[in-house]
């Protein structure tokens, strides 16, 4: 019984393995596709990063309304000084979103007129398995 006790054990830490592997995973594409989009924003090319948001994020706003929001957001900040990453956070579900996978991406940053701020940038993954912005937000 000893022996079956320990074989159970060691499938349950490889199966943790795997999935913590696969979060690690997911956290790099993840991570990856946040930084290719909010480079899209730092040029301020707000239709472009629109255009390669999640369908959740074009489903909630449209192009027009996002334009004009990231733009009242982000020019009062001035150009990008650094970023820098703080915190990345894997979640199957996160409140008033869809159940599905996301990577919370939370970033230092410093702006030519705000020494420090935190954004936060929320990928996950569309139905057809890319990662996607889903969510952005500066304080």
């Amino acid at each position: 019984m000893k022996g079956m006790f320990g074989i159970v054990v060691a499938i349950v830490l490889m199966a943790s393995f795997q999935v913590h592997a696969a979060d690690t995973d997911a956290v790099s594409q993840a991570e990856a596709s946040a930084e290719s989009w909010l480079a899209l924003v730092d040029a301020a090319k707000y239709a472009e990063s629109w255009n390669n948001a999640a369908i959740v994020f074009k489903g909630a706003v449209t192009e027009a309304d996002w334009e004009k929001a990231v733009r009242s957001v982000r020019a009062p900040l001035g150009a990008l000084k650094s970023r820098r990453l703080k915190s990345a956070t894997f979640a199957r579900s996160l409140p008033g979103a869809p159940d599905g996978e996301y990577v919370v991406l939370q970033y230092y940053a410093q702006f030519e007129n705000k020494a420090a701020a935190i954004e936060t940038v929320t990928p996950m993954r569309d139905p057809d398995g890319t990662w996607k912005v889903s969510g952005y937000y500066v304080k």
